[in-house]
């Protein structure tokens, strides 16, 4: 066996083309299934699928016969290589493989085969044709088949909730066993990923969105393994721990990785269109409770309350959904812009307020008017001046650390670095 960090081939092996696609198989001791499963995995690949392949086993320090079985299968089938690694860890496994990895396209599924492999195609086909950056089998997506017991579709089903209504990711299924990514954009993201266990497939896809990627689902059919050694309470307290550090390190300006601006597709039309939908939105409730509040209170003050009041929910809605992209902005920074921009507000409306009242001082419906053209100018200067404080605060931080990784950026602790764990790899 070859050792070190550089990819050998055996000279046994006459190398092929370039694989367009490489399919990793973390294992830790599964010395039962190994051989039947690769051997099923890579007859597949030879008869049905249509691009170049390499699969790689990658060999979480197995105590028990899985490295011999591994080793012996890349001496005997055509395209299957052996990754060994000294420590456990599936996201291990995966930074390891992937970063070493000269494919188009990296992908990885479980050992135990739980996906049905005609999903394989769908998976990787929209990341060679350019159509998405990173691809998942989602065992949520409708149209999906799914046999597992009613413990883990609870547990499942719970987790992926959690995600969206904390961290707000679109995609649906966050932990199964089958997903895909251009090895480009696996190069940019890994080293911002500090996670090598099983939060490792979250913290990845959740950075991929943070970072305008796309993402492909592909619903699958999907059998549970009734053999699976993970330890779900543990997992699941592990997980919830990295999404309350994904959380910290998002307000703390995180997830921000520069490498991957140029594949971002919202530009400044689109990231005004979100600005102007969001305050339409807030402008017709500040409409509502305005005409609710004026039968009790002066127009002035019941400007301000109803303004006050979606202001707040305005603001938090725009700097997620139209800023989050742009570092720097700090939370104490947000707070502060709050209060002045609900100055500016004020002063806006209010004096809509005045020339409505010196125009028709009777007339609801031009008192109204007059708060629309105040709110209308109100919100173009807050999304003018609050791009402009982004872009500032951005400019200054790449001047103060110019040589700095998109990692030190994103992390709250060390981040891992790209090379691969120390380990052996055959051919």
């Amino acid at each position: 066996m070859l050792t070190g960090e550089t990819m050998h081939a055996s000279a046994s092996i006459v190398a092929p083309r370039p694989a367009r696609v490489e399919i990793v198989v973390p294992v830790y001791n599964e010395e039962a299934d190994l051989e039947s499963s690769i051997c099923r995995l890579r007859s597949y690949l030879d008869a049905e699928f249509p691009f170049e392949s390499v699969v790689t086993i990658a060999d979480n320090a197995s105590t028990d016969a899985t490295l011999e079985i591994a080793t012996r299968l890349s001496c005997q089938l055509s395209g299957v290589r052996v990754l060994h690694l000294d420590a456990k860890g599936r996201g291990r496994a995966l930074r390891a493989a992937w970063s070493r990895s000269d494919a188009e396209v990296v992908a990885y599924m479980d050992v135990d085969l739980s996906t049905d492999l005609a999903a394989l195609l769908p998976l990787v086909a929209p990341l060679l044709s350019g159509h998405s950056d990173v691809a998942i089998g989602s065992r949520l997506a409708r149209g999906s088949r799914v046999v597992r017991g009613p413990k883990r579709e609870v547990i499942s089903r719970i987790y992926n909730a959690i995600l969206r209504l904390v961290l707000h990711n679109r995609f649906t299924d966050a932990q199964c066993g089958f997903k895909a990514m251009r090895a480009e954009d696996a190069r940019s993201l890994l080293p911002a990923v500090l996670d090598n266990e099983w939060f490792f497939d979250t913290e990845l896809l959740v950075l991929a969105e943070r970072n305008g990627l796309r993402i492909h689902e592909v619903p699958v059919d999907w059998s549970d393994d009734p053999d699976s050694r993970v330890d779900i309470v543990k997992t699941a307290v592990a997980d919830l721990k990295g999404v309350w550090r994904l959380v910290r390190s998002f307000w703390s300006g995180g997830a921000d990785l520069g490498e991957l601006a140029h594949r971002r597709r919202s530009g400044e039309f689109f990231e005004l269109a979100r600005f102007a939908s969001v305050g339409m939105a807030s402008t017709i409730a500040y409409f509502g409770l305005f005409l609710l509040l004026r039968p009790y209170l002066d127009r002035y003050l019941a400007n301000f309350v109803a303004l006050l009041a979606c202001l707040l929910a305005n603001l938090a809605t725009q700097f997620r959904l139209s800023f989050w992209q742009r570092r720097g902005i700090s939370p104490q920074l947000l707070v502060a812009w709050t209060w002045a921009t609900l100055v500016i507000s004020l002063a806006c409306t209010d004096l809509g307020l005045f020339v409505a009242q010196l125009a028709a001082p009777r007339s609801i419906l031009v008192q109204l008017t007059g708060l629309l053209v105040g709110s209308a100018w109100a919100g173009f200067v807050r999304f003018v001046t609050l791009r402009a404080v982004s872009f500032r605060r951005e400019l200054e931080s790449r001047m103060r650390h110019p040589s700095s990784s998109a990692a030190a950026h994103y992390s709250l602790a060390p981040t891992p670095a790209l090379t691969p764990e120390p380990g052996a790899l055959t051919r």
